[in-house]
């Protein structure tokens, strides 16, 4: 069977009314099979204004960020202020099994476009409002941001160097947490609705989403009365996890953690243990290797060793991750990575982006797909599907849309408007 013919969302239709708190939830939908209909207001939506621009051309039809986040969807133009703007919403409304919007609280309502308006149109739509505090509480009307939704998560104070400011995440992680998390009440709304015939409205919140997402450090609150502080290289451990070596940066704690005793060989083998086999370090490695849990937990007999908590041997830890780092220094990324790997260790790489893009394993994998652009006439490398679905396949088949490029095909051949009826919606400013 044609993978086109066979995508998981095959006949779904959702309106994308998405800023970029919310793109990354129709760009799922749209890269599993769904008609995503993208609608633009006449001149553009503002993310094609975001950069960076291929080739550094700061035109609405080469955003990066843009191309990113628009695979598969189709773009119509409508200005959704006017009253004729918002009866051709209506008329769309009725045709599709969601739409996904990211205005403020209120705002679909004052247009006069709210979920009882167009529920009662159609009664099987299902709306997911992504928006910075929800639908409803104290914050509900204050404006929000990718960094305003790691800041109120709590998720920025748990992020970098203990004797340093808060340090934000990268690449919009709480856009995408909230969105992926809309993604997945939008698809349970979705089978509710195939069983049931009803639709329902989902309410997304950045802040809670990104709580959800940041481990168990409000039950460290609960449990302790403490804020879990900021790690730095550790990771939430008495172990540093970042390492320096010849060509770049390691993700290993001293020794490999459990595989204190493969490192001490393979450092033995070069002549780089140093010490690290005398009685002194016996408890301590032990202790690494996870006879006792880190820095927590009482006195444990291993075999002839009496096993402490990392928290009893700061000055050994310290001397351990010297030699550590030392050994480190000997070799590339490439090498440790093999070495550790063969050796049944837990060690890799810190890529950076060439690393990524050029790594033999998702090549091997076939991660990376490339897209035709017709217009430019060239063919572009894109991310490919974060899962693999063996019957319905996730799949990037079409580049972002350009400004309206199917405003014919949607309002005249799918919702039955004329040429006439279109050029007359043009020459107004509605499309």
């Amino acid at each position: 069977m044609d993978e086109e013919e066979n995508t998981a969302l095959k006949g779904v239709r959702v309106l994308d009314l998405t800023g970029p708190s919310g793109v990354y939830c129709t760009k799922i939908m749209a890269d599993l099979g769904a008609d995503v209909i993208k609608i633009e207001p006449p001149d553009g939506d503002p993310m094609r204004r975001i950069g960076p621009f291929y080739h550094d051309e700061s035109d609405p039809e080469k955003s990066l960020f843009f191309w990113h986040f628009n695979t598969n969807k189709r773009s119509i133009t409508l200005d959704l202020t006017s009253r004729a703007g918002q009866e051709v919403f209506k008329k769309l409304a009725r045709t599709a099994d969601m739409l996904v919007e990211t205005f403020q609280p209120g705002y679909l309502d004052s247009l006069g476009l709210g979920y009882g308006e167009l529920k009662s149109m159609n009664p099987g739509l299902i709306l997911v409002s992504i928006t910075g505090f929800g639908q409803s509480g104290p914050y509900h009307s204050y404006k929000s941001s990718d960094l305003i939704g790691q800041a109120m998560s709590g998720i920025l104070y748990t992020t970098g160097f203990p004797e340093d400011p808060p340090t934000s995440l990268g690449a919009s992680q709480a856009y995408h947490m909230v969105s992926a998390n809309a993604a997945i009440g939008a698809l349970m709304a979705l089978y509710h609705r195939d069983l049931t015939g009803v639709g329902q409205a989902v309410d997304v919140p950045m802040q809670g989403t990104a709580l959800r997402m940041s481990e168990m450090v409000p039950f460290t609150y609960w449990v302790s009365g403490r804020n879990r502080r900021r790690s730095g290289l550790e990771y939430y451990r008495m172990l540093r996890d970042m390492y320096d070596c010849k060509d770049g940066r390691v993700v290993c704690s001293a020794l490999g953690g459990g595989g204190a005793e493969q490192m001490l060989e393979w450092m033995e083998s070069e002549g780089m243990s140093g010490d690290l086999r005398d009685e002194k370090y016996a408890g301590v490695i032990a202790a690494m290797m996870g006879a006792s849990p880190p820095g927590f937990g009482g006195k444990k007999k291993v075999g002839q060793v009496t096993v402490k908590t990392l928290k009893d041997y700061p000055d050994e830890i310290a001397h351990i991750e010297e030699v550590w780092q030392a050994f480190l220094y000997t070799h590339t990324m490439e090498e440790l990575f093999v070495g550790a790997q063969t050796r049944g260790v837990r060690l890799m790489p810190v890529n950076n982006v060439k690393n990524v893009v050029e790594d033999v394993g998702l090549r091997e994998r076939r991660y990376f797909v490339e897209v035709s652009h017709p217009e430019l006439d060239q063919v572009f490398t894109y991310p490919g599907a974060p899962c693999r679905l063996s019957e319905t396949p996730w799949r990037i088949s079409r580049r972002a849309p350009l400004i309206g490029e199917h405003n014919l095909e949607i309002y005249g051949e799918e919702q039955g408007y004329s040429r006439k009826e279109i050029e007359e919606l043009k020459r107004a400013g509605t499309i």
